[in-house]
Order: structure tokens, then C-alpha cells, then sequence
């Protein structure tokens, strides 16, 4: 048995919880107001802080997903209209366009930083289009000027998707703070920043704000925090638009309040790890993530490894290897177009995705996160190295 494989199984992902997150959802347990109240509340005016744009608005939600569906939801998007986005994402991104009976149409991403291919996108508009989604794949900022120039071009709404996407820049502007008409974050487990499950609406446009904030909670024309805490009786309230259940509780808030804070600290950690690994992979027969440019951001929400032709093995062999090493791994993402349920709604083809493809058929992410250790790191790197044969 090898030194390795008498470790523990270093996992993919881990949250990074410290002691005042602990003790702020301790406060809120005790406090009695665990739904969205006054830390919900506090923890969306943090985040417009950390943006710094006066004019921004945060709608607190309890999923990315959720974020993305009330957003275009606002936005007017429903039964005949188009939305363009990448087939190399997770379903979230497209699945909320369905929701609203609107049709998704999918395009390749750039080769090189796996983004949605921006050259792609005025040949899949149609009549019928009336926004764009992109994603800021991996943390890296998608051409968003480019794209933005398009939109205009065309009279077309632009949501980012940025699950990944915190605290990514372009041209030195935190995302989130571009020229879209939305932008959603993710507070998943094993995102840059987490509240377990969550997510935050991000826009300037208080039509949109105001619209989001009223389907976030079952179309009620009141906030629940408004109703419960005035100072004369304020129980009733009506019902304007069928709504959804999308808030964010404060006991999640009360996480995010403290990962807020300590996001730039994230931040440089997982600069750190991914220069290390970018230094110390660089010899080895894969195609290593592009960074940001340069003064820009990568958020390095994750670290994807792309095998190259000189590989001698297959990317299934590789993590199968890498298991057998004690190291977890994940591959992001089985593109759109492999589900059955996007093949047979739209007819998807492989072949109509070259990049994608041939990036799925290639493309691990290895762990990266902020509370592994430097040892713990070059065990990932000798593990990546053995999984090749080169160590």
C-alpha cells in the first residue's frame, strides 16, 4: 500500500466555517426570528456595500437558481421568446428559461477559456431572442464588453450567471457591476463564499428589484419582516402575482453575513493555491486554466485540468486513478447537450458543440479550497503527477 492511500480522502470540496459564523447562527437560533428577517436584510446590504455601486440593489434568495428564474421572470421572458446561453454549464442556467415556457438556444464556448463563445452568439439570434445569459465559467470573467455591445446592438437583456463568479473582475469592475440587467450569485456549499444553500439577485433596475422581491415570497405585496415587526398592526397583506418560496432564511443570512467578510482573505488563499498548482503542473501533459488578465480577478472557483493529446490515458482513468490516490475530483460539466432531456428537446448534437465536447471528454476539476493545507495541496500535485505516470 502506498504512503497515499493511508491518508484520509482529501475530498473535492469543503466549506471554510469559522467561529463567527458558528456563533452569529447561534445568536439567530436564540433571537427567535429564524426565516428571512433583520439578518437577511442586513446580510443584502453588506453585499451592495462590498459591490460599491450606490445605485445596486440585492434581493437575498435561497438559490442561485432561484436568482436566475426571478430575474428573467421580471424581465418579462415567457412562452415564445428565445434566451441564448452555453450548453457548458450546469442545467440551473437554462432549466429557469424553461420554467417560464421560453425556448433555450445553445451555443459552443471559446476553446480556450471554455466562456460562451461570444463570436457565436449574433448567429443564433432570432426574432424571437430576448436575452442573453452568460456564465463566468470556472471564476474567469466572460468578454462581457463584447457581449454587452451585442445586446445593445440588438435590444437584448443580459443576466450573468456568477455562481462562480465572486469576487471575479474585467477591467478592474467587480461583476455584478457591468452594464447587465441582472447579475446572480451562488452561496452553495462549495462556492467562493457559502450559506449552505443561497443566493443574491444583483441589479440596478428598481423595477426589477421591486418585481423580484414580490415573486420571492409567494407574490405578497409585504415584506414578512415589514408585517411582523411594525409598530401598529400590520397583519394584512395581498397577494399581487402568483409567486414563489425563494427567500433566504436569516439563519443562512447569518452565515453569509461573516463569509462576506472574510471573502478577500478567500480570496488570496485560493490565489495562492491555484498559483502553485499553475507552477508546479506547467511540466505535464495538460492544458492548465488561463488566468484573468492581467490587474483582473479570477475567482478561481474551481481549478480545471484539461488532459491534453499527449496524455497517455483517458480523463475517466485519470480520476479513477486520482480516487485510488485518496483525492477527489469532479468534471464540470456534462454539457447541456449530453442530457436527454436538452437532446431531445432541441435535437442537440455533439457534433453542433465541437469545444464542448472536446473539452467534457477532457476536462477534471482537482480540489481547490480554502481550508486545505500547503500539504495538502502537494499531496494533490504528487497525486495528479502518479495519476499520469510521471512520478
Amino acid at each position: 500500500m502506498s504512503e497515499s492511500s493511508k491518508l484520509p480522502f482529501l475530498p473535492f470540496a469543503l466549506p471554510d466555517i469559522g467561529e463567527e459564523e458558528i456563533a452569529e447562527v447561534v445568536d439567530t437560533l436564540r433571537s427567535g426570528w429564524v426565516t428571512t428577517g433583520p439578518k437577511a436584510k442586513r446580510f443584502e446590504q453588506a453585499f451592495a456595500e462590498y459591490l460599491g455601486e450606490p445605485q445596486i440593489e440585492c434581493i437575498a434568495v435561497n438559490s442561485a437558481t432561484a436568482g436566475l428564474h426571478l430575474a428573467l421572470e421580471a424581465l418579462g421572458i415567457g412562452p415564445g421568446d428565445e434566451v441564448i446561453t452555453t450548453t457548458h454549464t450546469f442545467t440551473a442556467t437554462a432549466e429557469v428559461v424553461r420554467y417560464l415556457g421560453a425556448d433555450v438556444v445553445l451555443v459552443d464556448i471559446d476553446p480556450r477559456t471554455l466562456n460562451i463563445a461570444i463570436d457565436q452568439i449574433e448567429a443564433a439570434i432570432t426574432p424571437r431572442t430576448k436575452c442573453i445569459i452568460p456564465v463566468h465559467y470556472a471564476g474567469l470573467a466572460v468578454d462581457m464588453l463584447s457581449l454587452l455591445d451585442i445586446a445593445r446592438k440588438h435590444g437584448l437583456k443580459v443576466v450573468e450567471d456568477a455562481a462562480h463568479a465572486l469576487p471575479t473582475t474585467l477591467e478592474k469592475e467587480l461583476i455584478g457591476t457591468m452594464g447587465s440587467n441582472a447579475t446572480v450569485f451562488s452561496f452553495y456549499a462549495n462556492k467562493t463564499m457559502t450559506t449552505g444553500e443561497g443566493g443574491m439577485l444583483v441589479t440596478r433596475d428598481p423595477e426589477l428589484a421591486r418585481r423580484a422581491r414580490v415573486m420571492r415570497l409567494h407574490g405578497i405585496n409585504r415584506d414578512a419582516f415589514d408585517r411582523f415587526t411594525a409598530k401598529v398592526p400590520s397583519w394584512y397583506y395581498e397577494i399581487v402575482a402568483p409567486g414563489f418560496k425563494y427567500n433566504l432564511t436569516d439563519i443562512a443570512a447569518a452565515m453569509g453575513l461573516h463569509q462576506l467578510k472574510r471573502l478577500p482573505a478567500f480570496q488570496r488563499r485560493r490565489e495562492q493555491i491555484a498559483q502553485r498548482y499553475l507552477q508546479a503542473l506547467a511540466d505535464l501533459p495538460l492544458i492548465l486554466p488561463p488566468e484573468a488578465p492581467e490587474g483582473d480577478t479570477h475567482s478561481w472557483h474551481l481549478f480545471v485540468l484539461r488532459l491534453s493529446d499527449e496524455a497517455e490515458i483517458s480523463r475517466d482513468e485519470f480520476i479513477e486513478r486520482m480516487f485510488a490516490l485518496g483525492i477527489g475530483c469532479s468534471v464540470h460539466y456534462v454539457p447541456l447537450h449530453q442530457h436527454p432531456y436538452w437532446r431531445e428537446q432541441y435535437g442537440l448534437t455533439a457534433e453542433r458543440f465541437p469545444h464542448s465536447q472536446r473539452a467534457y471528454e477532457r476536462t477534471v476539476s482537482i480540489p481547490l479550497y480554502t481550508a486545505m493545507t500547503d500539504e495538502q495541496v502537494e499531496r494533490v500535485i504528487d497525486a495528479v503527477r502518479r495519476s499520469l505516470g510521471l512520478a
